[in-house]
């Protein structure tokens, strides 16, 4: 009898033992000039501070477009990535192991833009024109759904798939025709060469989320809401302190203050909230990325926006507050 509640004990004690050991050694994230609040949350330590006395190391990885964030994510070079949500969709429903947990941001950040004297006034006019854009990215699917509104379609046009410094480039050397922007490369373009959005549409534009590894979830959910949590406190430490924001914004960005007043402005940082909005608006796209042969025609569009969004973790976070 001694004999086996010994061997209780231990087991018990093994067990704690694992528990208090299930925690990762080190949390990769990236961070992403078209993520402001990811800027905030890196320069204020707050992952760092919150982590410190579990031993738990911090990791940053800068993602140049949602295409990138999504492949660092994939070959598990980092465990939270930042990209807009139909990228994430476009991701998810290609095999990428992922789920959208929070929202970082509500912005206009895409448009279509053309050199400050170019012909070109209206989607139309794309036909048979150069247009840059990064394939799996936000501004690729305002394109493609901007295009479809007026009957056209990627076959319409002579796609240019280059990364979004590129993009811009291209188009301010008169290499292309027009560009599918992105924040804060759109606005300065706008600012420094006169570049027009002759082409907007909020309601194309998806919200910015944040991304986790499913097999990171899975083994360390509780430090997915600490992530959320730091998350939490930089979204709202941009809200509460304007001005040192976009002077942080204006440094890790590398852009003027104009440029970054242009970005902020159309950038909502009001919400958090993750559920049935993003989901319709996600969904939305579905049929274009189908009929683009961006995903699959079988693609169940509703099945994989469900499996992708996840709010559980900053549900449990907004609680806690």
């Amino acid at each position: 009898m001694v004999a086996i509640l010994m061997t209780m004990g231990l087991s018990s004690l093994t067990a704690c033992k694992k528990e208090a050991e299930t925690k990762p050694q080190v949390i990769k994230l990236d961070y992403a000039y078209y993520n402001p609040v990811s800027l905030v949350l890196k320069d204020k330590h707050f992952l760092e501070d919150s982590l410190a006395k579990d031993g738990i190391s911090v990791e940053w990885t800068l993602s140049q477009g949602s295409n990138k964030s999504l492949e660092l994510l994939n070959s598990k070079s980092v465990d939270f990535g930042s990209t807009a949500g139909v990228a994430a969709f476009i991701g998810k429903s290609n095999g990428n192991p992922i789920k959208t947990i929070y929202v970082y941001s509500r912005p206009e950040w895409t448009a279509l833009v053309v050199r400050k004297d170019s012909p070109i006034t209206k989607v139309e006019d794309l036909k048979g024109k150069k247009v840059a854009v990064t394939r799996g990215t936000d501004p690729y699917v305002f394109l493609l759904r901007s295009l479809d509104q007026v009957g056209l379609t990627e076959k319409d046009i002579e796609l240019v798939p280059l990364q979004h410094p590129d993009g811009k480039n291209a188009l301010e050397r008169g290499d292309v025709d027009a560009w599918a922007g992105l924040d804060p490369l759109m606005a300065q373009a706008e600012v420094e060469n006169g570049s027009r959005l002759f082409h907007r549409d909020v309601a194309l534009n998806s919200y910015g989320v944040l991304n986790v590894r499913e097999a990171f979830a899975k083994e360390y959910p509780a430090y997915v809401a600490r992530v959320l949590a730091a998350y939490e406190k930089a979204r709202l430490w941009a809200i509460q302190n304007p001005a040192e924001f976009r002077a942080l914004f204006v440094r890790d960005a590398k852009i003027s203050d104009a440029i970054a007043a242009k970005v902020l402005e159309r950038t909502d940082l009001g919400s958090s909230t993750l559920g049935d909005e993003q989901k319709k608006v996600i969904a939305a796209s579905g049929d274009v990325l189908k009929k683009s042969g961006v995903i699959s025609g079988s693609t169940d569009v509703n099945a994989t926006v469900n499996d992708l969004i996840d709010p559980q973790y900053v549900h449990q976070v907004i609680a806690a507050k």
